[in-house]
């Protein structure tokens, strides 16, 4: 992990999003990464609603070592467990762990680049600050730091993942909200005695939707790779909980004798990674007022 994708259009754009989403179907790149996504949501839901074929956690030491088959369709791991039920709750933890993480890193990060960039001065200052310091650390270091500190369990990885992402979130606000309050409507509202929070939040804030909408989409991806590389190197979700990332880990001793056991979780990590950015790539190109003529 070099870097976290950044949205680079840091200028304003037009509220209302949701005109802009039906552009996401006519996008061959958003629309392979919904379909990608759609396909993996389903062994996810698989996951929470207990409908797997087999118990992720279960051994079955007779049935250790199988080839894929009818039974098993990924085969089976060392301690005979169904490699496609790991593989499907490992999506769901891997999943579960990304959304939470990309959500707080979302709200304080926006919040922090419409309060840096509305209000400017010391609060700027302030905000520019810490944002430069979590930058100086290289992202996947930053985050096995702090969830080497923490007790492991899927809510401080998130949160610690989620730290990762907030300077992100601050610096893709921070440009557009430095344009929006200088456009007319905004000094407009000012000069009628509206406060700068419900300026913030009412005329600023929906102009800038679209550009936070694909930088989740991006980081959703990111975050799912992080969360990977976390249990790879053992400070992911704990054991026996199913993780993408351990189980490539677990399976590396195996990949001469059962290549399956590392195939399947592998592609599932590529196909959501992916996914994700397809999608984001298909957000960017939806909301880009640049393709009004295209669509």
């Amino acid at each position: 992990m070099t870097g976290v994708p950044v949205t680079t259009d840091s200028s304003p754009v037009p509220a209302a999003p949701g005109r802009r989403v039906p552009a996401l179907l006519k996008s061959p790149t958003g629309l392979a990464g919904l379909i990608l996504i759609c396909l993996l949501a389903i062994l996810s839901v698989l996951s929470f609603t207990n409908s797997l074929p087999y118990d992720p956690l279960t051994q079955d030491a007779p049935s250790s070592l199988l080839a894929p088959s009818a039974q098993h369709w990924f085969g089976t791991d060392q301690f005979g467990r169904d490699v496609f039920s790991r593989v499907a709750a490992g999506v769901a933890n891997s999943a579960l762990i990304a959304v939470v993480a990309v959500a707080f890193a979302t709200v304080i990060g926006t919040l922090g680049g419409l309060v840096a960039g509305f209000y400017r001065g010391a609060a700027d200052s302030v905000i520019g600050g810490i944002t430069n310091v979590l930058f100086a650390f290289p992202p996947l270091l930053l985050a096995l730091a702090l969830a080497s500190v923490f007790n492991r369990n899927w809510f401080t990885i998130a949160v610690a993942i989620a730290v990762v992402y907030v300077p992100i979130f601050i610096r893709v606000t921070r440009g557009p909200v430095l344009s929006l309050r200088e456009i007319d409507y905004v000094r407009a509202a000012t000069s009628t005695g509206q406060s700068r929070v419900m300026i913030m939040f009412r005329h600023v804030l929906p102009n800038i939707t679209s550009i936070i909408i694909v930088q989740v989409a991006l980081s959703l991806s990111w975050a799912v790779l992080t969360e990977a590389s976390l249990s790879f190197l053992g400070l992911g979700t704990p054991p026996p909980a199913p993780s993408l990332g351990s189980m490539i880990f677990e399976a590396r001793t195996l990949v001469y004798v059962a290549p399956w056991t590392m195939i399947a979780p592998g592609v599932v990590v590529v196909l959501l990674v992916v996914g994700l950015n397809l999608l984001g790539d298909g957000l960017r190109d939806g909301f880009d007022p640049r393709n009004r003529g295209k669509r």
